[in-house]
């Protein structure tokens, strides 16, 4: 069977504190993971690209695969690597990565013992040189060369620049979460400049502001389309999303689909992920949307990386009909 999508980011070993104060250690975690599981709503199969080292569970992989999320991607480096993020939720629009230590005493906790030296969930995504589990187009293996799209999550400059236009020379659909890391100290024409092998651009608004300063979204997004995007996706939480459409230069606003809200880990990769299938399979820019929002709605309903597996196509279709009717022009 041709793979027809694929995800390359990071699979994580997570520390987490939920916004209800809920301690977990040691869970499964990564971009990679929650954008695919987003594609996985939609379609049948979908491919993982990532890199980690020798001490990744073996039976992660193993779940992953029963999932049917492929992992022929999956590149093992050789020796013991840093995968762990920490992330803290003072409430469930705020996300901390930093100072693990303060967060478990705030609980009365004593940090577990693997997060002794941890410094932040993203290192190394600001250097241009290749660290270990920096993701290379060489990475990629055969059996992805047919797909029709790929998800690039965040992940380090080197990766970003380099699978960008690799991707885009094949054939392949680039869609694009920027680095959050990255953006704060890459000259700005240097990320312009890699825009011109992406097709979809979905940056959250704190990334957006970390990039161009507080704009307003519809000049933002306008801004960016010249750099080559023919569409920009703007990540705004709880209100939803801004949909920038460079043909007709016309934005939408995608409400987020209601739910009783359990634990945002992961939602907007979800939600990147169900739009590079929505608009591979429709070619409808709102509509790609609105399949976005549908996966990050059952992201948020439960605690996990696999969670929202447990959702039919036929329930996401059931909401996607509701949503549709609530997209406004901007």
């Amino acid at each position: 069977m041709i793979l027809p999508y694929f995800t390359a980011g990071g699979l994580r070993i997570d520390y987490l504190i939920t916004a209800d104060q809920q301690v977990h250690l040691q869970e499964m975690g990564g971009n990679a993971i929650y954008s695919a599981v987003g594609a996985r709503t939609w379609t049948p199969e979908v491919g993982i690209l990532s890199r980690v080292g020798e001490n990744y569970p073996q039976q992660w992989l193993e779940q992953l695969q029963r999932a049917r999320m492929r992992t022929d991607g999956v590149v093992r480096v050789p020796g013991q690597h840093d995968m762990r993020t920490f992330y803290a939720y003072p409430d469930l629009e705020t996300r901390v990565d930093t100072d693990p230590q303060q967060h478990f005493a705030r609980l009365g906790l004593s940090p577990p013992a693997e997060l002794a030296d941890y410094v932040d969930s993203t290192p190394g995504q600001d250097e241009e040189d290749w660290t270990p589990l920096a993701i290379r187009p060489g990475d990629v293996p055969a059996s992805y060369r047919a797909a029709r799209a790929a998800l690039l999550c965040p992940q380090g400059w080197a990766s970003h620049r380099a699978l960008s236009a690799a991707l885009c020379e094949q054939g392949v659909i680039v869609l694009l979460d920027l680095g959050e890391r990255y953006i704060k100290s890459v000259p700005l024409e240097q990320v312009l400049c890699m825009l011109r092998y992406v097709h979809t651009l979905l940056p959250s608004e704190q990334e957006l502001e970390t990039l161009l300063g507080p704009a307003d979204p519809l000049w933002a997004a306008q801004r960016l389309t010249e750099a080559g995007p023919a569409l920009i996706v703007i990540k705004m939480g709880s209100r939803g999303s801004f949909l920038y459409s460079r043909t007709g230069g016309r934005g939408w606003r995608i409400p987020a689909y209601p739910v009783q809200v359990v634990d945002v880990t992961g939602a907007g990769d979800a939600y990147c992920g169900g739009f590079m299938v929505g608009y591979e399979e429709t070619r409808d820019p709102i509509l790609a949307a609105c399949y976005g929002a549908i996966s990050a709605s059952f992201v948020l309903e439960g605690f996990g990386a696999l969670y929202a597996l447990r959702h039919t196509r036929a329930e996401a279709e059931a909401r996607l009909a509701h949503l549709r009717k609530a997209v406004e022009q901007w």
